[in-house]
């Protein structure tokens, strides 16, 4: 049983380092919170498809050495996997990327075996995996429907990446999704800006609106804010050595979800989110 099944694009990493050299690693939001989820406690699986190429290589062996179970990843035969690069400067870090036709831009449900959501808790994807192409967007929202129908929670990242798409799309596609999902994970700049809101109580306010049952709102070095249609909590930044932001909101994610899923608190599940996401920004690497 896998209790936390992630669905998106896995991709490989190169993060350049003080002194210029860029170091290989592994990444992609949905692979660094089921990382963060199995290091948490719970089990935690990857649906994706990925190339069968070097790269694919790669992460099917960080994977196996984190204990993430991959059998729901799909290899694609003379198809490529996604690479991005991460550089830093006087404005933090910067992302550029190389996944144009990768296997995970020309994912389907069709894919995948549906008979992985009779044995798992939470599904668990992000806007981005939305944003990198239509047959992207189309098998998203055919797994939070399979996962639905199966009685899973559904757990929802609204990241916006402007390099993607529109604002507009971004936010059209986000009000058809929040609908089907139980959690939302939304980061501050972009709820700010998908929802029109300022304040943490009106972002709140708007994803519970549309029907989420739970909303984690990251707040970067000021800490997170939970809340549910009963109840919400503020809570406080902690002081770290921040060296790289890298995968910090996906690191807040998958701790999330591993002590939700293991208490139903998601105040409490908010605090060990906030703690293991503040420690993560204390090394380079996504993960």
């Amino acid at each position: 049983m896998t209790d936390l099944l992630c669905f998106g694009e896995p991709l490989v990493e190169f993060n350049q380092r003080p002194d210029g050299t860029f170091v290989s690693g592994c990444g992609g939001d949905i692979s660094n919170c089921a990382v963060a989820a199995k290091r948490s406690g719970i089990s935690a699986g990857i649906m994706a498809a990925i190339g069968d190429d070097l790269f694919g290589d790669q992460l099917m062996a960080f994977w196996a050495r984190e204990d993430v179970s991959y059998q729901g990843v799909v290899r694609v035969p003379n198809d490529l996997t996604g690479v991005y690069f991460v550089t830093h400067g006087a404005h933090g870090h910067a992302f550029t990327y190389r996944r144009a036709g990768s296997a995970a831009s020309k994912v389907s449900m069709g894919l995948f075996d549906r008979s992985a959501f009779r044995d798992a808790k939470c599904f668990h994807f992000s806007a981005i995996s939305q944003a990198i192409s239509g047959e992207a967007m189309r098998a998203t929202f055919d797994l939070c429907t399979a996962a639905k129908e199966n009685g899973l929670l559904v757990s929802y990242d609204t990241n916006f990446r402007p390099q993607l798409w529109s604002l507009e799309e971004a936010t059209d596609a986000m009000r058809r999704t929040v609908p089907l999902c139980d959690i939302v994970l939304p980061g501050l700049d972009d709820a700010m800006l998908l929802t029109g809101q300022n304040s943490k109580d009106a972002i709140a306010d708007y994803f519970l609106d549309l029907g989420a049952k739970v909303v984690a709102l990251t707040l970067g070095a000021h800490g997170a804010f939970i809340a549910t249609p009963t109840q919400r909590c503020a809570i406080p930044g902690r002081k770290t050595s921040a060296v790289d932001a890298t995968g910090a909101g996906d690191a807040f994610d998958g701790a999330f979800l591993a002590a939700f899923l293991s208490h139903g608190d998601p105040f409490e599940a908010g605090r060990a989110a906030n703690l293991y996401a503040a420690n993560s920004v204390a090394s380079f690497g996504a993960t």
